[in-house]
């Protein structure tokens, strides 16, 4: 297919073709390769090298439940600081380096497009990317209210604090390509485009430079912001991507079977809607609301450890 003439002729649907090919020829690999690894089990057994397999089987085995229609694409994931002011802001920040941790465990390329800083401590809000095979797949679930409950280190007091945030979860995709299609074109007219310097809490996930870019599309009031790259045309085109994707989400929002799919129930950063609590006074406990999955290493998931909970909520 990839050698037929005109192939590349739309360089983007060209590449992903080409990634659908690489990411079935992985599948492929990977299970005659599990294929002979079992062959030679039955040749020489041990328990350590079964259990490695059985693992790896295990891995694989979730795939076939992310049979979405946006499952394998990659995810921009947003996290909006809720109810808690300050204490909020830093719950918001914990989360982002939970899923920074998450993602760089199952070699997920991340990064921070967006940020807004807290103006004492955490951030307001942040968007990022998610780039790997199924990378939508395995965090859609993740959309909701997260609830954090521990002794604030914000209040004089150290008294105990319950803190909300607010995550949500989109597909990645072109807006040209495989069906994915806005149905009506984006006139410059209806962008009002500014420029500002970029900044974030230490400077430890966006560059501070002149090159940040907010584009507003002007009819639904959606914006769409970047400031990841050192050059402003770079941070230009990521936020009209980003932007279509958010006006293609609308677009599905009048088709409810696609919103839930999307995104979900829009719900507020507050109390009765979270849908799993971080607990970690007065004792340590983080549990699902929807999956009852719960764990006391809290200190694990808040690296990244969320393989358990994730899973779960995938075999629903």
């Amino acid at each position: 297919m990839v050698q037929e003439p005109g192939f590349w002729d739309n360089p983007q649907k060209a590449a992903e073709i080409s990634q659908e090919l690489a990411d079935l020829k992985e599948q492929v690999d990977f299970w005659e390769k599990l294929e002979k690894d079992l062959e030679e089990l039955e040749k020489s057994p041990e328990i350590d090298r079964f259990n490695q397999l059985q693992k790896k089987f295990e891995q694989e085995e979730i795939k076939v439940f992310l049979s979405g229609k946006y499952d394998k694409k990659n995810a921009i994931m947003s996290i909006r600081a809720g109810a808690g002011g300050v204490d909020a802001q830093d719950w918001a920040e914990m989360l982002l380096r939970m899923y920074l941790r998450y993602a760089e465990k199952h070699k997920f390329k991340a990064q921070v497009i967006h940020i807004t800083a807290g103006q004492e401590a955490g951030i307001k809000n942040v968007t990022l990317e998610l780039n790997g095979s199924y990378a939508y797949g395995y965090l859609k679930g993740e959309a909701g209210v997260h609830r954090l409950v521990r002794l604030s280190p914000f209040n004089t007091d150290n008294l105990r604090h319950t803190s909300f945030a607010l995550i949500e979860i989109l597909p990645e995709f072109s807006s040209s390509a495989n069906g994915h299609q806005l149905t009506e074109k984006i006139k410059s007219e209806d962008l009002k485009i500014d420029t500002y310097k970029a900044s974030g809490p230490g400077g430890q996930y966006v560059n501070k430079t002149e090159s940040a870019v907010r584009i507003t599309h002007l009819p639904t009031g959606i914006v769409a912001a970047c400031q990841s790259e050192r050059l402003q045309g770079t941070n230009k085109k990521k936020a009209m991507k980003l932007l279509q994707i958010k006006l293609f989400q609308k677009q599905l929002q009048t088709q409810e079977n696609e919103k839930k799919k999307i995104q979900g129930k829009q719900v507020a950063a507050e109390w009765g809607n979270q849908i799993r609590s971080y607990v970690l006074h007065p004792y340590k406990m983080v549990k699902d609301l929807r999956t009852k999955v719960e764990t006391n290493d809290v200190e694990g998931v808040l690296d990244g450890e969320l393989d358990k909970f994730i899973e779960a909520e995938i075999k629903i």
